[in-house]
């Protein structure tokens, strides 16, 4: 399985940004950062093509993993990435139900596979 989910979009960088943040939203996750990292690294005078990392998080779910394996926070939140390519808008996350080959005792395979439908139909919703 690839690692990541990656799509392209015909909107512009912050309508895609706020397009995720509002299907985040619709689907129960919480939006408790959005790091515009390309302005952030332009500050430091590296120069780059937007990208924006949108952190999103469900309570439920977090809560489920977290007694499971406390450790697996080191994974949260759920990163959703916005970047440009060549004049081309691109909505990309990585795949939740890879984390429980790194935590396999944990059995947390159910409830992210879960979060990972939930944040695949977000990123598709947002690119739509």
């Amino acid at each position: 399985m690839q690692l990541d989910y990656t799509v392209p979009t015909t909107k512009t960088h912050a309508e895609a940004v706020q397009a995720v943040v509002d299907a985040a939203a619709a689907h129960s996750f919480t939006v408790p950062f959005v790091n515009p990292l390309s302005e952030t690294l332009a500050s430091k005078g590296f120069s780059r093509e937007a990208v924006t990392i949108i952190e999103m998080c469900n309570a439920r779910h977090a809560s489920a993993v977290l007694e499971r394996d406390v450790k697996i926070g080191l994974m949260f939140p759920c990163p959703v990435m916005v970047f440009d390519e060549d004049g081309q808008v691109f909505i990309t996350t990585m795949r939740p139900s890879l984390i429980g080959s790194f935590y396999p005792e944990a059995g947390i395979d159910s409830i992210a596979e879960e979060v990972e439908s939930a944040i695949v139909a977000i990123v598709d919703e947002a690119a739509a």
